[in-house]
C-alpha cells in the first residue's frame, strides 16, 4: 500500500480529473435514465398488454455484455463520451424500469378506489397516492442504477470517454498493481459515495414509515 500511496499523490490532479470525468459520465447516464424509465415504467403499468414486450426487450439490453455494447456504440457514435453515455443510459433503464413497474403494481387497489372515491382523477391519484408509495422502491431501483453504473463506466476508457478505468487497463498492460488501485480504489468510493448521496436523498423524499431498511 505504501507504493499506492506514493503513486497516488505523485499523481493526484490526474486521478482527481479522471474521478471527475468518471463521475460525468455516471451521473449523465444515470439522470438521463430516470428522465427516461420513470414515465415509461408509469406508462406500462398502466398499459399491460406492452409491459411485457418493454420489461423483455429492457432484459434483452442488460444480457449484452459490456464490451459488446460499448463496440457496438462505438461504431454508430465514434470514439468519445457520447458512444459511452449512451451505453451507460442503456444498461440503467432495467433496474429503474422493473422498480418503477413494480411499485406502482403493488399499490393497494383499495387505495385507489378510495383516491377515486375522493374525486381525484387519475392523473391526481397517481402525483398525490401511487407515486409517493412507490417512492422506496423507486429510489432502490435508482440506487441500483447508479452503482451498478459506477463499475461499468471503467470499461469507458476502452472507447476514449476517460474516467477512472484508464488507469486500470494502463496497469495491466504494464503489469502494474499500484496503476491498477488508481482506478479501483476510487471507483469504490465513488460507488459508496454515490450510494451514500441518494440515501440521503431519499431521506428526504420519502415519509420514514415508508423507507426499505435503514439508510
Amino acid at each position: 500500500m505504501g507504493d499506492f500511496w506514493e503513486l497516488f499523490l505523485e499523481r493526484k490532479s490526474e486521478v482527481w480529473t479522471a474521478t471527475l470525468e468518471h463521475l460525468d459520465l455516471t451521473l449523465t447516464a444515470v439522470v438521463l435514465a430516470v428522465i427516461f424509465a420513470v414515465p415509461l415504467g408509469i406508462y406500462i403499468s398502466r398499459e399491460k398488454k406492452v409491459s411485457g414486450s418493454v420489461l423483455g426487450v429492457t432484459s434483452v439490453i442488460q444480457t449484452i455484455p459490456s464490451l459488446a455494447l460499448l463496440g457496438f456504440m462505438l461504431t454508430l457514435l465514434g470514439i468519445g463520451a457520447k458512444p459511452a453515455i449512451v451505453a451507460l443510459f442503456l444498461y440503467c433503464l432495467l433496474p429503474i424500469l422493473r422498480n418503477t413497474f413494480t411499485a406502482l403494481n403493488e399499490v393497494d387497489p383499495a387505495l385507489k378506489e378510495a383516491a377515486k372515491g375522493m374525486g381525484m382523477s387519475s392523473m391526481q391519484a397517481l402525483v398525490k397516492v401511487e407515486l409517493p408509495l412507490s417512492l422506496p422502491v423507486i429510489m432502490a431501483g435508482i440506487r441500483t442504477a447508479a452503482v451498478i453504473t459506477v463499475g461499468i463506466a471503467t470499461l469507458c476508457a476502452l472507447i476514449g470517454a476517460g474516467g477512472l478505468g484508464k488507469f486500470i487497463f494502463r496497469g495491466i498492460a504494464l503489469n502494474n498493481s499500484g496503476l491498477i488501485l488508481l482506478g479501483v480504489i476510487p471507483s469504490a468510493v465513488l460507488a459508496l459515495i454515490i450510494d451514500f448521496v441518494l440515501g440521503r436523498v431519499e431521506r428526504v423524499l420519502v415519509p420514514k414509515g415508508l423507507r426499505i431498511g435503514k439508510q
